[in-house]
């Protein structure tokens, strides 16, 4: 899969989980009947968010990014449906272009950051499989602590 291709397919996806969190939130809020939708669509949000925000990173760095666009980049999934018009931003200008640099054969990295890219992308599978485990880890950290507003009740 191409930095392209997976950027988009997580953009997309941070914004379809932004509507199944709001629909969630207005059953709660409308209805006043369950809290069921936003337990179920905030978790498949929270998680999708997680993703976002690593891959997004991960895309940072092969890219080259400028700091000021991988953090509106990252920044983007704050705010309900931003990731797909920075999604169509990147895209148009070209900074989602071409393949994984500091793939086999690639160029040679460069500093921690970049070994750790290399890495990911000679041991793929591993690194996925790590990468979800670290989510999903952290996923249910957040999970423990329960909504943002209780965290220092």
């Amino acid at each position: 899969m191409s930095p392209r291709k997976l950027f988009r397919a997580v953009a997309f996806a941070e914004a379809v989980t932004w509507t199944l969190l709001i629909i969630g939130l207005i059953l709660k809020y409308v209805t006043e009947t369950t809290e069921i939708g936003v337990r179920i669509g905030g978790g498949i949000h929270g998680f999708v968010f997680l993703c976002y925000v690593v891959v997004t990173v991960f895309l940072w760095v092969n890219q080259k990014w400028p700091a000021k666009t991988g953090a509106l980049a990252v920044v983007s999934a704050i705010v309900p449906y931003a990731t797909i018009p920075v999604e169509k931003s990147l895209d148009h200008r070209g900074m989602l272009d071409g393949g994984w640099r500091l793939a086999e054969g690639g160029e040679e990295p460069h500093g921690f950051i970049e070994t750790l890219q290399a890495w990911v992308l000679g041991h793929l599978l591993l690194a996925v499989v790590i990468a979800v485990v670290a989510v999903a880890v952290v996923f249910s950290v957040l999970l423990l602590l329960g909504p943002p507003g209780e965290w220092f009740n």
